[in-house]
């Protein structure tokens, strides 16, 4: 292959990854799976480290998929300091300032505009290029780096048309309600904990070591303020708006200009009408000095400008009645009670129904049917109940009881001891199915590619699939599944039944991780094979028996017992057992193992592991994982923006691997 060819298919496989990615995580429309995707971007990575000269910055190896590294949480200096904003809660606050103000500066304006409820970031331009992203940090003195990752939110712009020497802008990282919603989703189908409210999931979000996940939540942001520009002539806050929308940067839109407080005050209700149509959270309103010379003139205390305020709007509160309470089963069997409720008006929007959290959050506030109940919008945006009117309960109300059974499919409920959520613990739920299966094939467990969010829930809609022993008849559907193109057309279809095909040679570990038992995850899941040798003597060990195993305990072993007990999951494992899947775990000697015996902690974020996996290879040599750094530690393995263990580690004299090292120790015959 000669260079004017490799050249031709570097160029030509970015193009295709740029495309595809736009597709995936702008336009929500792929058109080739999880499986070929990664083919093309493993093709891609091979011939960037064999011509290493000709990887670009730009390349989609370096921008989207996380694998080029930054130091986390490195400090920048700033170069202008990211204050906050004082705020004030009532109209008499804002006509003081707006009067206060006029009487220093005579003839003045004010703009008026949202304030985005969300995570404050500096972007840098040089010549005209996104050159650095900085978190508000302590605000005087330094911000972190999170450079990589704001390349990776789709309104910040990368090169600016009408370019000064040096600009500096200030906005705001946020989430809109509909891709929180969806963040969310995503996180209880993978059995993970979900977000409290969009900024947090931002803000969070913004400081993930892969930027893989920071496009995948899709992060928004907007400008709203000039912090500093070289080359370019701006004397106001409305100047500099014009030109970083000529520029292409997304500013916040619906701002009013302003001179007198009447005026000031119309454009905050204005702002108050419509803030719940907006599609996304706002904590106030901003009124801010237009006139950079008189924001100079003005200055600022160690704290706040004093040039701007921020108006907090009051919670809404309603009286309404009680009408219904419904109960819904999460994709991780957790049962969530919601009020129905007579619609009321909140912030202009109609509300008519709210969550009342699980049984403990009734049974404390005695809600019952028929009452008079006080609901408000918890952070301007999620409707909430704060309290019944006893006083205007009817006379025939009785308590409400909680169902013992599942609504979804009858199963008895279930609760932990330490938990306040109700459960459903059948894995054969149909609430829940489309995360059953998502765990199934996850990477932890059967590891099946080109099995993913994309392909389950098609599968599922066309009645291919009822639970996880229906994966292996997919074979027998090939011509159905082309003509519905449900994995793509002939190649891509062979692929994934090819890795159906090749999964049922994995470990029991895997296929019993894969499961759905509440509590067994790889780790448990492994203890449980070492100490019985198979899935079929697992399932007829009693409760103490199963407790003898490493780390079970007597909840888990108690879900254990009841997933074996239950004939439809009985009857799933014979049909997993006819399809050729393993049952029994090899046995193996470990003597001459390099690290038999020895035992690992791991830290930091893994480049090409899962921190599942890397513990999977390590006892299948025979080694051990620990969580802690101790002095009968062997190897810490580390990887990107490593914890307190590293220097733990570090102080004791344990052997320290990187990455890369691990990966050749483990492979050692």
């Amino acid at each position: 292959m000669d260079i004017a060819q490799v050249k031709a298919e570097l160029a030509q496989l970015r193009k295709e990854i740029r495309r595809h990615n736009r597709r995936y995580y702008e336009l929500d429309a792929p058109e080739i799976s999880d499986y070929e995707y990664d083919r093309l971007m493993a093709r891609l990575k091979d011939l960037e480290a064999a011509y290493p000269e000709f990887v670009t910055a730009s390349s989609p190896t370096q921008t989207v998929g996380g694998s080029a590294r930054r130091e986390a949480g490195k400090l920048v200096a700033h170069d202008v300091p990211m204050l906050s904003l004082q705020d004030v809660f009532n109209r008499a606050d804002v006509e003081n300032f707006v009067s206060d103000t006029i009487e220093k500066l005579g003839d003045v304006e004010f703009v008026v505009e949202e304030k985005i409820d969300g995570l404050s970031l500096a972007l840098r331009y040089v010549e005209g290029k996104f050159s650095q992203a900085l978190t508000r940090g302590d605000g005087i003195h330094h911000g972190e780096d999170v450079t990589e990752n704001a390349r990776v939110i789709a309104d910040i712009v990368q090169q600016l048309t009408d370019a000064p020497t040096y600009l500096e802008v200030r906005g705001e990282v946020y989430m809109t309600h509909a891709d929180f919603n969806a963040t969310n989703e995503r996180q209880e189908r993978l059995g993970l904990k979900t977000f409290a409210n969009p900024r947090n999931c931002a803000a969070g979000t913004l400081r993930q070591l892969d930027s893989r996940i920071v496009r995948e939540r899709r992060l928004s942001m907007f400008v709203f303020n000039l912090q500093r520009v070289d080359g370019v002539d701006i004397e106001s806050h409305t100047q500099a708006y014009d030109f970083m929308r000529r520029n292409g940067i997304k500013i916040i839109t619906g701002y009013a200009v302003c001179r007198t407080f009447d005026e000031v005050w119309r454009a905050i209700e204005d702002i108050g009408k419509r803030r719940d149509s907006l599609g996304y959270d706002i904590d106030g309103a901003v009124v801010k000095v237009n006139s950079f010379a008189q924001r100079e003139q003005l200055g600022a205390t160690s704290k706040f400008p004093r040039w701007a305020v921020a108006y907090k709007y009051p919670p809404t509160e309603r009286e309404t009645i009680l009408r219904n309470i419904e109960l819904s089963v999460g994709r991780t069997g957790r049962i969530t009670p919601t009020a129905v409720f007579d619609p009321v008006s909140l912030n202009g929007t109609r509300v008519e129904r709210a969550t009342l959290h699980n049984r403990d959050f009734i049974s404390s506030m005695d809600v019952r049917i028929g009452d008079t109940i006080r609901v408000y919008k918890s952070g301007e945006i999620i409707p909430r109940i704060s309290g019944v009117e006893v006083a205007k309960r009817p006379a025939n109300s009785a308590p409400y009881n909680f169902p013992e059974d599942c609504p979804a499919c009858g199963h008895r409920l279930e609760r932990d001891d330490d938990a306040v959520d109700l459960r459903c613990v059948n894995s054969n739920c149909p609430a829940q199915l489309e995360n059953h299966l998502l765990n199934f094939v996850g990477r932890t467990a059967m590891d099946i590619k080109g099995l993913g969010e994309t392909s389950i829930p098609k599968l599922i809609a066309e009645g291919f699939v009822r639970n996880v022993a229906d994966i292996y008849k997919l074979r027998d559907h090939r011509d159905e599944l082309i003509a519905k193109k449900i994995f793509g057309l002939v190649k891509s279809t062979d692929k994934v039944l090819a890795a159906i095909d090749a999964s049922k040679k994995n470990s029991p570990a895997r296929l019993l991780t894969g499961l759905g038992i509440f509590g067994v995850g790889s780790a448990a899941a492994r203890n449980l094979l070492k100490k019985f040798g198979g899935i079929d003597e697992i399932s007829r060990a009693t409760v103490d028996e199963l407790q003898e195993a490493d780390d079970i305990g007597a909840v888990t072993a108690g879900h254990v017992r009841k997933f074996f007990d239950d004939a439809d999951n009985r009857q799933i494992l014979n049909e997993l057992r006819s399809a050729g899947l393993n049952f029994i775990a090899e046995k193996k000697i470990f003597d001459a193992s390099p690290i038999a015996g020895k035992t690992f902690v791991l830290t930091g974020t893994l480049t090409n592991l899962t921190r599942e996996a890397a513990s999977t290879l390590i006892e299948e040599r025979g080694g051990i994982v620990k969580g802690s750094v101790g002095k009968k530690t062997d190897y810490v393995v580390v990887g990107d923006a490593p914890g307190s263990k590293l220097t733990k580690a570090q102080q004791l004299g344990i052997k320290i691997l990187s990455e890369a090292e691990f990966d050749a120790l483990i492979k050692e015959p």
